[in-house]
């Protein structure tokens, strides 16, 4: 019987190595799994002010603030936790990260060459008595996990403030790894 338990527990322990080994070696390919999604990365738009939306430095990319622009062009706008309800914070941040997909391709051609998303700070404009900005931003960071699988997973710092340009319910900077 020890003898049984011994080979069960041996051939579950190969199993597990030889799938953990696969799972591995599986490249998720992000421009592809947006396509799947339905979702068209865009030019990025020209700054308004005296910055750059991206910079590289080495293998690291940091890209600047971001925010829920839509389609037609026009910002959502509002204050979490009064005139915007945390679900619609959820997809304005969801909405962010594919603007700062698209910032990051204009600036390194190819999704395909992130590594890992390293480094998120996400502020959301709240009033005093919202508590929940953690949430608000997990619309950011599930949408990197469904893209880029395990390497979208990131440090992240989730802040409350008193407001934000143009009145965004959030807005968001990102730091990449490069390939």
């Amino acid at each position: 019987m020890i003898n049984l338990l011994k080979r069960y527990c041996t051939a579950t322990i190969l199993i597990f190595l030889v799938h953990s080994s696969l799972v591995a070696q599986q490249k998720l390919d992000p421009e592809k799994k947006l396509k799947e999604l339905g979702i068209e990365l865009k030019k990025p738009p020209t700054p308004v002010a005296n910055y750059v939306p991206a910079v590289q430095v080495g293998k690291l990319v940091f890209l600047s603030g971001q925010g829920p622009l839509q389609d037609d062009g026009k910002l959502i706008t509002g204050k979490v936790g009064w005139e915007i309800s945390l679900e619609q914070a959820q997809q304005a941040a969801r909405l962010t990260g594919i603007r700062l997909l698209e910032a990051l391709k204009g600036q390194i051609g190819d999704l395909n060459k992130v590594k890992r998303i390293v480094k998120v700070l996400g502020m959301v404009n709240a009033i005093p008595q919202f508590d929940q900005h953690p949430k608000v931003m997990n619309g950011f960071s599930d949408f990197m996990v469904e893209v880029f699988g395990v390497n979208g997973k990131h440090a992240r710092s989730s802040v409350g403030v008193g407001s934000l340009p143009s009145n965004m319910p959030v807005e968001i900077e990102m730091i990449v790894e490069l390939r």
